[in-house]
């Protein structure tokens, strides 16, 4: 019962799948009282994916590139600091 997102070219297995529709039940009946079955969890679940899933990803690589960019410098100056001193 895998989960396909092909906006977001995702797949969710069906173990994380069944765990984010408990996530969703929880939610709605701790929060809001209210009860959620399967089709109502599993149609929030598709609306959030493919309405949100694309911004949601699209700032993790955004986050992810400054990330890496930040330890590129980091790498460049460690190996400056490697070069001996000619005098």
């Amino acid at each position: 019962m895998e989960a396909k997102y092909q906006k977001l070219g995702i797949t969710l297995s069906s173990e994380e799948k069944k765990q984010l529709l408990e996530e969703i039940v929880y939610y709605f009946e701790t929060e809001r009282d209210e009860k959620l079955g399967i089709i109502g969890s599993e149609n929030i679940l598709d609306f959030f994916m493919d309405t949100l899933g694309c911004y949601i990803y699209n700032k993790a690589l955004d986050d992810t590139k400054l990330w890496y960019s930040k330890r590129m410098e980091d790498i460049e100056g460690d190996f400056y600091a490697l070069y001996k001193n000619l005098n």
